[in-house]
């Protein structure tokens, strides 16, 4: 099949680097790419925010299949544009996408199919919010409702900078805070059906020890050897499902990738956030040890033929991301990068690059993810510290806790 894939960080490279290990995948392309996709696949300089370049691109390339990557183009309608062209798409429609595009839709979701999440409030004025902080205490959880690459919730005990994010925002969600270890559950849906990949853990903190401000995750790892015994049954059975239904009695079927975001309470998990797309950058570790070819999956999503449960290969990933100076606040972009060679168990993907001339440069803050995978964690995170430290890159920067 002639797949198009659209975005250009880290993840792309994933899919790209998964797909074409694919024998079922003939030709690959990616829209607008980066310069490690475009080694494994041909580029093309379309805006992914324009639901009619895209839909034009992949008509005129003949694609078989359309992935769509990141939040913003699905939010944009870009799936609505590729199917009415005739062109099967992994990502869900424009409607089903603001399960991530508004927190306060999701939240009524949640509601309607009574799956457990926290307590919330929808705040659009200052006052709103102020007594939404009070109603709930500390620590303090503002969500912006709107699309934030990741960046748009603030977790304090300091009131006044709660409030100050709730006033910078247009409208917030603004819920009590759920204690317990976060994990992230991915399920390929395919309008009526939904398979779980493996449960994996990012780290969203800039600095060691869960410091600093949310990012958009540093680094990950899967599986979880601590999570609890049929927690994945669990959570298809009481968030995936009834959300997918849900949506579905509402004429939103969704195809493509339910990401549930959860906390594991003293009274059970709870959905903290979803996402409308693969996670970044769990998405680099789950590829490595998936070993269900990724094209066929992805096809079987986007025309409701989804069957068996995929199949992931024994062993751990782990995946560290190397950010730019001044990341996340003001990343400094446009320096030289010397990589590495890829070893035999740990791997660079490029997740905001850019090629000038025969120099790969860096071209956003999450500049690189490097992947370790091996029989277990301890060897899979030496095996990408290692490679990790060999990366150079002026003013660079990464945790070094990643998968403790």
């Amino acid at each position: 099949m002639r797949v198009l894939v659209i975005g250009s960080g880290g993840r792309e490279h994933a899919l790209c680097r998964s797909l074409q290990l694919d024998p079922q995948v003939t030709e690959l392309h990616c829209a607008p790419g980066n310069a490690g996709i475009e080694r494994v696949a041909t580029v093309h300089p379309v805006d992914p925010l324009d639901p009619g370049q895209v839909a034009e691109l992949a008509t005129r390339l003949r694609a078989d299949l359309v992935v769509v990557g990141p939040e913003a183009p699905l939010v944009a309608g870009v799936s609505d544009a590729v199917r009415e062209a005739g062109i099967a798409c992994f990502g869900p429609s424009r409607e089903a996408a603001m399960i991530e595009g508004s927190k306060a839709f999701a939240k009524e979701i949640m509601r309607a199919a009574d799956v457990p999440t926290a307590r919330a409030r929808t705040c659009a004025t200052e006052q709103e919010a102020a007594a939404a902080l009070d109603e709930f205490g500390a620590p303090y959880v503002v969500k912006d409702d709107g699309l934030a690459a990741g960046k748009g919730v603030v977790v304090t005990t300091d009131r006044e900078l709660a409030l100050a994010h709730a006033r910078s925002c247009e409208r917030v969600v603004i819920e009590e805070y759920l204690d317990g270890p976060e994990v992230s559950l991915f399920a390929l849906c395919d309008g009526s059906t939904a398979v779980p990949l493996q449960l994996a853990q990012d780290f969203k903190r800039l600095r060691d020890g869960d410091e600093g401000p949310n990012t958009g995750g540093m680094g990950a790892y899967t599986p979880l050897p601590w999570a609890p015994e049929g927690l994945t049954d669990q959570v298809m059975r009481e968030v995936v499902h009834p959300t997918i239904a849900e949506l579905s009695r509402r004429g939103m079927s969704y195809q493509g990738v339910l990401y549930v975001g959860l906390a594991l309470t003293a009274k059970g998990p709870k959905v903290v956030e979803f996402n409308a797309r693969f996670g970044d950058p769990e998405t680099e570790v789950l590829l490595d040890r998936l070993e269900t070819p990724l094209g066929g999956l992805l096809m079987a999503c986007a025309t409701g033929e989804l069957g068996l449960d995929p199949v992931f290969r024994p062993g751990s990933a782990v995946t560290v991301v190397i950010a730019a100076e001044g990341y996340p606040e003001a990343p400094v972009k446009g320096d030289p990068i010397a990589l590495p060679a890829d070893s035999g168990h740990a791997y660079v993907l490029h997740a905001g690059t850019r090629r000038e001339g025969g120099r790969v440069l860096s071209a956003s803050g999450r500049v690189l993810a490097v992947v370790g995978n091996g029989p277990d964690q301890e060897s899979a995170r030496a095996n990408a510290y290692e490679l990790a430290a060999r990366v150079e890159l002026r003013g660079s920067h990464y945790r070094t806790d990643i998968a403790p």
